[in-house]
């Protein structure tokens, strides 16, 4: 997974984990790093300071022997009564004597001391050893595992003058100092264990306390909606950055809500201005008749006609007729515009359908209910309307089919009640399934498309949906879903 694709509070989390855990690492290696050259520095002053001391001792030798100092008799000086092996165990190390050509002059006894001594120096320590400034040659070598730090310096007489070549092999012991090393790095562990543990503790809250206002913030964003009241983020403690989004976003609310009123308000205007427009054309049908009825009337009434009375009842059925059509549209329109009110009763579903479906008379209809009885809170005429309704439709949809079939049935999934109207008529054509629930939008020659736009309206005023599938020719059919 993608550092990106995790949360804010996951980052933070993850990143102050790192912080710590990479701060441990950091100090256990400059601490493993000091420690180790704390240990060269002590064996080099080590090496200095025994170094030293041999000199001195030498120096009490030379200015106490009774040969003549020269290199020819350095041997005999140092080997005159084991002094060098006294040394040798004074001082704790191995001494070992050349002379200028490399030659092993003399040594101190090995039994005390493991033997790293080559009878014969390499020419280039001798170069080395020659062209240093301090006339001194540090050479660090393992062997088998053991460091060690080969000193070579001169030996010289009262007038520093060189008489031999002096190699202290000194053995880099480094127990004590690792042992040292281990328990403060065991130690070390068990404070970054308890830190980590702390840290990934302070680390959560830390993550959930800086990210809460974010995601107080994400969640009103996410519920921010154009058609309905939206409420302003109010968040106390937070720090600047987090108030001037929070503004910004109160801002942006405020913002909204007007659009949404200007918004709503054109919508109202232009679905009046529809309404009316409507509303006056299917007037106009019923009138231009009338008015026909009328003038025919005027030019060809004869008091003396014998069929004067037949004429006149004619006259008045055309009149009637059209003015029968003129309240049907009237009422269409007006219970077009009624909200339903949401009397919330306990109704038994499939009785209140069984009974709309009592005033059709048609035989091919057929109902059916998983149970007798599923309740649900509906209004009693409302529900019955919307059934009328698609039931009508379906029933119009059915001219010219050889075998007509209505199926209406009723079943109910955990909290919602579902009710399936199917036939197999004429069926919906691709070009006016987006347009069903529009109102005005009609296929029948008479009538003013405003059924199922009321049918809808009453449905999802009861927080339900209705939604249907068709094929051209094979039949349709509607599911109505709501809440008990």
């Amino acid at each position: 997974m993608k550092l990106s694709k995790l949360s804010l509070s996951t980052r933070i989390f993850i990143s102050m984990i790192l912080l710590v855990l990479g701060a441990s690492i950091l100090i256990v290696g400059i601490t493993v790093y000091q420690y180790k050259l704390e240990a060269e520095n002590y064996h080099r002053e080590r090496l200095e300071r025994k170094e030293q001391a041999i000199r001195e001792n030498i120096k009490f030798i030379l200015a106490s022997t009774t040969y003549l100092i020269n290199t020819e008799n350095i041997d005999m000086i140092f080997g005159e009564r084991n002094k060098i092996h006294e040394m040798a165990q004074v001082h704790e190390m191995q001494i070992n004597i050349y002379d200028f050509k490399g030659q092993l002059s003399i040594k101190s006894d090995q039994s005390f001391f493991r033997d790293t001594t080559d009878n014969q120096l390499d020419k280039d320590i001798l170069r080395k050893l020659e062209r240093s400034e301090s006339k001194r040659y540090i050479e660090k070598t393992e062997i088998n595992g053991q460091k060690f730090q080969s000193s070579y310096s001169y030996i010289v007489d009262k007038k520093f003058k060189p008489l031999a070549i002096l190699y202290l092999p000194y053995v880099q012991d480094d127990t004590v100092l690792n042992r040292d090393l281990n328990n403060f790095l065991l130690r070390m562990l068990e404070v970054y264990l308890f830190m980590l543990a702390l840290a990934i503790i302070m680390s959560y809250f830390l993550s959930k306390y800086i990210t809460k206002s974010l995601k107080i913030i994400s969640d009103k964003i996410t519920e921010t909606r154009l058609d309905k009241r939206n409420q302003k983020i109010d968040i106390t403690n937070a720090s600047e950055e987090i108030y001037t989004l929070v503004a910004a976003y109160n801002s942006m609310i405020d913002e909204l809500e007007e659009s949404a009123v200007k918004l709503a308000a054109g919508e109202r205007e232009q679905a009046w201005r529809e309404m009316a427009k409507q509303v006056a054309h299917e007037i106009k049908n019923p009138l231009t008749p009338m008015r026909l009825s009328v003038q025919s009337f005027e030019r060809n009434f004869d008091r003396n006609d014998p069929e004067i009375e037949a004429k006149v009842g004619e006259y008045a059925k055309t009149l009637i007729n059209q003015i029968d059509t003129m309240s049907s549209i009237a009422e269409a329109f007006s219970n077009f515009a009624k909200m339903p009110a949401q009397q919330n009763e306990m109704l038994n579903v499939p009785k209140i359908v069984k009974l709309a479906l009592d005033i059709f008379n048609e035989d091919y209809i057929q109902f059916s209910s998983e149970k007798e009885e599923i309740l649900a809170k509906f209004d009693r005429t409302q529900l019955i309307r919307v059934i009328t309704n698609l039931v009508k439709n379906a029933i119009q949809a059915m001219d010219g089919q050889k075998n007509p079939r209505i199926m209406v049935s009723i079943h109910e999934e955990a909290s919602d009640v579902f009710v399936i109207i199917s036939d197999n008529g004429a069926g919906i054509s691709e070009e006016n399934i987006e347009k069903v629930f529009e109102p005005k939008f009609t296929t029948k020659s008479s009538g003013m498309g405003l059924g199922l736009a009321m049918v809808k309206n009453i449905v999802e005023t009861y927080n339900g949906s209705i939604t249907f599938t068709s094929r051209s020719g094979k039949g349709t059919t509607f599911k109505l879903r709501f809440p008990k």
